[in-house]
């Protein structure tokens, strides 16, 4: 059974239309990555699975339960996580502050410093920077700050919306790298990610938007190879 079901899912902003009755599904243990050029409509999708905001029509169905019209807040108790665009850490906070948030709704606070040295294994350098401001980290740091905030509450399927955007390439293959482990570790992964090319890499699977509708979706190592895929988002 899939973990994540979307079906006909409609979102508008006024009266424009930013979504048109997509439908896709995410497995468990799966990569699924969602490619498409600015404004198709991809961080629209995400922030309406993750509860920020509302659809018009369709469902979204997580975990067996219909999560349509529930708020963010309760989503993560569920064993979802979302990792923003823009990464959006708290700046004023330190690193283990930031960290220490994304655990808020864990019942298993004894657990917590274990779950925090597995993020400290995961990226050493915010274990060399927990005491300093988020504020004053890289951009490259900053993300996986995001990330690791995120993995604080133990997700069984973690949203991502445009981890690479602005960072050098150097951080972009690190991060890339993560994402892969964090899924070999057991969790399931939903990618919006520009760099399609890095996304059909790592992914299993993909889905592809174009004005708020699915054009194609496949194996990504077929998309990787499909020649409107190519011309449209893979040349250099």
């Amino acid at each position: 059974m899939a973990i994540l079901e979307v079906t006909d899912l409609e979102v508008f902003y006024g009266v424009i239309q930013a979504i048109k009755g997509i439908s896709f599904e995410v497995n468990p243990g799966e990569i699924i990555a969602l490619i498409g050029a600015n404004g198709a409509g991809k961080t629209t999708t995400l922030q309406t699975i993750t509860g920020l905001i509302p659809s018009k029509a369709g469902h979204i169905v997580y975990d067996g339960k219909d999560i349509t019209k529930m708020p963010g807040h309760k989503l993560v108790s569920m064993g979802m996580a979302h990792v923003p665009e823009g990464r959006r850490v708290f700046a004023q906070l330190t690193v283990l502050q930031n960290l220490k948030l994304g655990a808020y709704t864990r019942k298993d606070k004894g657990e917590l410093e274990e779950t925090l040295q597995i993020i400290y294994q995961r990226f050493p350098r915010l274990e060399e920077r927990k005491n300093q401001l988020a504020g004053t980290l890289s951009g490259g740091e900053q993300q996986m700050l995001a990330m690791g905030r995120a993995l604080m509450s133990h997700p069984k399927l973690i949203v991502m919306d445009e981890p690479s955007m602005g960072l050098s390439p150097i951080y972009v293959n690190e991060i890339f790298d993560i994402i892969q482990k964090i899924n070999a570790d057991g969790t399931t992964v939903l990618l919006v990610e520009q760099n399609a090319k890095k996304a059909l890499a790592v992914a299993d699977r993909a889905y592809v938007l174009e004005t708020g509708k699915i054009v194609l979706s496949g194996d990504a190592s077929e998309l990787m190879n499909d020649d409107s895929v190519k011309k449209a988002y893979l040349s250099e």
